[in-house]
């Protein structure tokens, strides 16, 4: 009896040290002029709207995404890695502008809400999921520009790695959405 009690306790403390030894989540990466779309290798400031970062377990440099269409691609392809440590998006309830999403105002993305298949479309010109920081402001932009409100989770499969249609695609333009740049 004494015997199996050492053997739970033993096996107590593994699993503690386990637990401890979990690796925690990467925190953001401030943008810089440096980081290049992992897709399309263009600049990421480039472009215009939201942004993403991709950190991968035992990799200490996220992968950058011109569009958050694309970080969720990626989430989603069957030929990308899965170890994926955190996903970051552009917080758009504290950006300053369609064309200026911001450098450090990142949120995870499994914390943001998100606007799909509004009139909107992202810096490379493909539909966008707009992501923001509070129901409110998704609700929000979503009303002004069409689109449904979801969670990371809903984003729908299809909506991320169907083929787009540029010809098709609605443009609108940044200063209609979020007024015009002073």
């Amino acid at each position: 009896m004494k015997r199996h009690l050492v053997m739970l306790f033993a096996l107590g403390l593994l699993t503690a040290c386990q637990e401890e030894t979990q690796i925690a989540k990467p925190d953001p990466m401030a943008l810089t002029p440096e980081a290049a779309g992992f897709y399309c290798q263009m600049t990421v400031l480039e472009h215009t709207g939201p942004k993403a970062q991709i950190h991968l377990t035992g990799n200490p440099f996220p992968f950058w995404f011109t569009q958050v269409r694309d970080a969720v691609a990626f989430r989603h392809s069957p030929e990308e890695p899965k170890n994926i440590a955190a996903i970051y998006v552009n917080d758009m309830d504290k950006a300053v502008s369609w064309d200026e999403p911001g450098f450090e105002n990142w949120i995870d993305a499994e914390a943001a809400w998100f606007v799909v298949g509004s009139t909107q479309v992202g810096g490379m010109g493909a539909p966008e999921a707009i992501p923001f920081g509070t129901e409110a402001g998704a609700n929000a932009f979503a009303a002004e520009n069409g689109g449904s409100v979801l969670r990371f989770a809903d984003i729908p499969v299809d909506y991320v790695l169907a083929p787009v249609d540029l010809s098709s695609a609605s443009h609108v333009k940044a200063d209609e959405v979020y007024g015009a740049k002073q």
